[in-house]
């Protein structure tokens, strides 16, 4: 009994840490990863970890992708569409199912 307990303690941990958003950003989660610097991948990963609502965190990732996009058109390179929402982790639990803008 005490060994069911203890796993199901721990994957609901595990759940709850996967459900706050990437672990890590990497190039298969951001948008331009290699388009940026090593710095400008720290920098950008302390930020995402570090937002407490979704406007703020939406807002920095609408100017992150511009960013982004004018790096690539400069290059002459296209970036991906679509993707994950890395801020919908912060979206009020009412709001979740809702599209992002």
């Amino acid at each position: 009994m005490n060994r069911v307990l203890i796993i199901t303690l721990l994957l609901s941990v595990a759940a709850t840490a996967q459900a706050r958003g990437p672990v890590r950003a990497s190039e298969g989660n951001t948008r331009g990863w290699q388009l940026m610097t090593a710095d400008e991948r720290i920098e950008h990963q302390a930020r995402i970890r570090g937002f407490t609502t979704y406007e703020e965190c939406r807002s920095y990732q609408v100017a992150h992708h511009q960013l982004m996009e004018e790096r690539a058109r400069a290059r002459g390179m296209a970036l991906p569409q679509g993707g994950r929402d890395i801020c919908e982790h912060l979206r009020p639990a009412s709001d979740s199912r809702q599209p992002s803008s």
